[in-house]
């Protein structure tokens, strides 16, 4: 089954493996990969079938995160807008992209990420919004919003700190660095890392079905208690980051991360 050749989904008993793509069948997001991900996982949390998800990469990356291309696009016009719609516009968008990844955090079923090759941005995002994440040794991680002129706002700033602990999240999230597999599972970001792709997808559909086999409603009881401290914590940061990118986002700092992008050199930042 395909969403618009955004999500294949398969089926192996009672874990469902669901791979992930962009427009074209890049590992990008876009705003199309935003709404296909909210109803992809509505769907399989309504399923009785499904008692377990993987999620992963339909090609040899997790993820690049945010289309840069489509988003400089998206951020024009409301960049040159004085108005205050131009602001709540931005924030109404913001909180639809948070709101497709709480609907896979919110998933009442586990969830396990098995990240191969880049898992960028909004690709951390999404892993983090998995309950556990596997890698492969060539994976790579990084939240990279900083170097873009973007404070990260789909979750990572705010469930990585239950993940990683507060200074490991600080130093990625203030820098923007890369992280390969080895310090990622040094710092708790993955449980496990596996030498190839195939070898790390086959222990995220293993490990999901060792889950699958318990009982359904014990694993939702599970996540229920584990996230009733994290989700409220959680959401009051998404709501407080979509209101501060909002308000500051659309700045000349953006701008040049939008055209240094587009020139392939570094920004050089004002913070203006």
């Amino acid at each position: 089954m395909s969403t618009e050749n955004r999500f294949t989904i398969t089926r192996d008993g009672a874990v469902a493996t669901v791979e992930l793509a962009g427009p074209g069948g890049k590992a990008v997001m876009d705003d199309a990969f935003f709404a296909e991900l909210a109803t992809t996982f509505a769907a399989l949390d309504t399923d009785d079938d499904v008692r377990a998800v993987v999620l992963t990469g339909a090609g040899p990356h997790f993820s690049f995160g945010l289309d840069l291309g489509a988003a400089a696009g998206t951020f024009a016009p409301l960049r040159s807008a004085t108005h205050a719609g131009a602001r709540t516009e931005l924030l109404a968008l913001i909180r639809r992209w948070q709101g497709a990844l709480d609907v896979v955090a919110g998933l009442r079923k586990p969830t396990v990420a098995a990240v191969t090759g880049w898992c960028i941005g909004g690709g951390v995002d999404l892993a983090v919004a998995c309950d556990v994440r596997i890698a492969s040794a060539d994976a790579v991680f990084s939240v990279r919003e900083a170097k873009v002129g973007i404070v990260a706002d789909l979750g990572s700033l705010q469930r990585l700190v239950g993940v990683i602990g507060d200074g490991h999240l600080r130093e990625l999230a203030l820098t923007g660095d890369d992280v390969d597999a080895v310090r990622a599972a040094g710092i708790g970001l993955v449980n496990h890392v596996h030498p190839t792709a195939d070898d790390a997808r086959a222990a995220a559909a293993t490990l999901a079905a060792r889950m699958a086999a318990n009982s359904p409603l014990v694993l939702r009881g599970i996540k229920d208690v584990l996230d009733a401290e994290r989700a409220p914590r959680v959401e009051a940061g998404l709501r407080y980051t979509a209101v501060w990118n909002s308000a500051f986002l659309l700045s000349d700092d953006l701008d040049e991360a939008m055209t240094a992008f587009v020139e392939r050199r570094p920004p050089e930042f004002t913070g203006r």
